[in-house]
């Protein structure tokens, strides 16, 4: 699994060790394990026994399960900022800009679908529960990259709008069927082994279609 950029931030519930393939592994871990078991009946051990290792190691990278959850959120979110960033900022008609988008965003989500998974489906759940100042303003980070990769999406349908290519929708309200569409496949698709990757790019496409016809004029 790819890391964090070098030059991204250390999450904040990471000891300063916590660098590089040691904590890659802990985290590809741990979201296998959230998704099997939910976040609330899964342990450390039970993330130490994922990967092989004994609790300790884990200890040595995180202090608490809670951070660990965190940074899986930070991960998705660097993982899809970079992803669409270019996707977004590329030449070419906004129709075209967002099936890409639309495209590498289920692809995304299928190939690290664990990590996918936690993080659309456990953020506002952790929101609501009890956090600490420390946690709260790491929680606060991820909000703000959610919103960010959110206003990517917002600018390419204004732009679709304006040049015709998509009916005059409010594009900050159209965003969020548009994304909430998408992130639903965190809910029913189901990783099958050996993957299939025509079986992928086929939904994908089908998402696409869905997409981008509903935004035409």
């Amino acid at each position: 699994m790819a890391g964090l950029p070098a030059d991204a931030e250390p999450p904040s519930g990471a000891r300063p060790a916590a660098r590089g393939e040691g904590r890659d592994a802990i985290l590809e871990a741990a979201a296998a394990a959230f998704t099997e078991r939910g976040y609330t009946a899964t342990t450390i051990d039970d993330i130490a026994d994922r990967l092989g290792a004994t609790k300790g190691r884990v200890y040595h990278y995180y202090r608490s399960k809670a951070d660990i959850f965190l940074d899986i959120h930070r991960y998705a979110m660097q993982r899809m900022l970079d992803e669409m960033t270019p996707l977004a900022a590329a030449p070419g008609p906004a129709a075209a800009r967002i099936a890409g988008m639309v495209r590498a965003h289920a692809l995304l989500l299928m190939a690290s679908f664990p990590f996918q998974r936690v993080s659309v489906q456990g953020l506002e759940r952790h929101l609501a529960g009890q956090v600490t100042e420390r946690q709260r303003s790491a929680l606060e980070g991820v909000i703000q990259m959610r919103d960010a990769y959110e206003a990517l999406f917002v600018g390419v349908l204004e732009a679709g709008v304006t040049s015709g290519e998509f009916r005059p929708v409010v594009a900050r309200r159209a965003v969020k069927p548009i994304l909430g569409s998408l992130n639903w496949l965190t809910v029913w698709y189901r990783p099958r082994q050996p993957e299939d990757a025509a079986a992928q790019a086929a939904i994908a496409d089908e998402m696409v279609e869905f997409v981008v016809r509903g935004l035409r004029p």
